[in-house]
């Protein structure tokens, strides 16, 4: 286990919040693609490491999203008032979802 700011994660929490931190303020990864990056064959894994998250908004897992371009979750929800932070947080950024599905595909970053 590693400290950040007092608070304890593993390493493969650190290892996601690491590769996290790259991606810019206005852009957004996938599940899919964060796993890539870290070599993890299970995007679902990385999924879990963000739900558990302590350092949000620093490290931004409001900018993570589903391989079909949907908005995801948020802390563990899939609806409700997290979901529509998380679409504030990005519509703040210029992220724009439309019918659930991102607008820009070039907004995509691969870590």
């Amino acid at each position: 286990m590693k400290k950040m700011n007092s608070k304890t994660v593993s390493a493969f929490q650190q290892k996601v919040y690491d590769a996290l931190i790259k991606v810019p303020s206005g852009r957004v990864t996938t599940y899919k693609l964060l796993a890539e990056c870290l070599g993890c064959p299970s995007a679902q894994a990385v999924g879990q490491a963000l739900r558990k998250n302590p350092f949000a908004p620093h490290i931004p897992c409001h900018r993570v999203i589903r391989s079909d371009l949907s908005i995801g979750g948020f802390f563990g929800e899939e609806t409700g008032p997290e979901i529509k932070h998380k679409i504030q947080l990005l519509q703040n950024e210029g992220v724009q979802f439309l019918s659930g599905k991102l607008i820009h595909k070039d907004l995509l970053f691969a870590p």
